[in-house]
């Protein structure tokens, strides 16, 4: 299934199968799955909304090398959270999202392993509230992806290979970037198109039309 929303082209399927057929991109800016609600114990297991064995949620996987190859092989540039759970290359470019809450179960802060050159910098945005309220167990508020974004200033099309409920689609939408999602759940991507159509249709309201054409008076001849 395949759902063109203005600038977004969403795929429901599996990550490892669409990639290869995609076109390339600027750059790749995801959250994937690294394995750490299931080593959280049942209660977030429970919170996730996904199908669990033993104990297990079934989507809550640590990624394969191959898979974060291809993933790393579809653009130049990548930022991928929790790369700190997984086997990338040393970088000099990680972001820190500080959730501005002490005591969270998960941490209270949030690491975003990147490609770029540049000291680690830190985004101070409180997870509480965030956007009218959280619909995936490990989704990331608006905020913290248009944060991101900004440190990609050229790169036009966006791709997320594990695009959860859509968050670093609504941040394209509103920053005027082309999108490309990848979901394998399909109520998460039913969440996903929702939202991005309606960042879509906000950011629509912020583009001023086209100036009619200024009347000019002729010379009679």
């Amino acid at each position: 299934r395949v759902e063109t929303i203005g600038a977004a082209t969403l795929y429901l399927g599996d990550c490892r199968e669409v990639l290869p057929t995609l076109g390339p991109v600027d750059a790749v800016v995801t959250d994937p799955p690294y394995g750490v609600l299931s080593q959280t114990g049942s209660a977030a297991t429970r919170r996730s909304g996904g199908n669990t064995t033993n104990g297990v949620c079934e989507w809550d996987v640590s990624l394969s090398a191959d898979t974060i190859d291809a993933i790393l092989n579809c653009a130049p540039d990548a930022m991928i959270w929790g790369g700190c759970h997984m086997q990338l290359p040393a970088t000099f470019g990680y972001l820190v999202w500080d959730k501005v809450c002490e005591g969270l179960n998960f941490g209270e802060v949030e690491y975003c392993w990147t490609t770029l050159r540049f000291a680690p910098r830190m985004f101070r945005h409180r997870a509480a509230g965030m956007d009218g309220g959280k619909e995936h167990p490990t989704q990331k508020p608006v905020a913290v992806m248009e944060w991101c974004l900004g440190f990609l200033p050229n790169a036009r099309t966006i791709l997320d290979p594990f695009m959860g409920s859509g968050t670093t689609g609504v941040a394209c939408a509103r920053l005027g970037r082309k999108f490309i999602g990848i979901e394998l759940e399909p109520k998460y991507f039913d969440m996903a198109c929702r939202r991005i159509e309606q960042a879509q249709k906000q950011a629509d309201l912020f583009i001023a039309p086209p100036a009619p054409a200024r009347a000019e008076q002729e010379a009679m001849l």
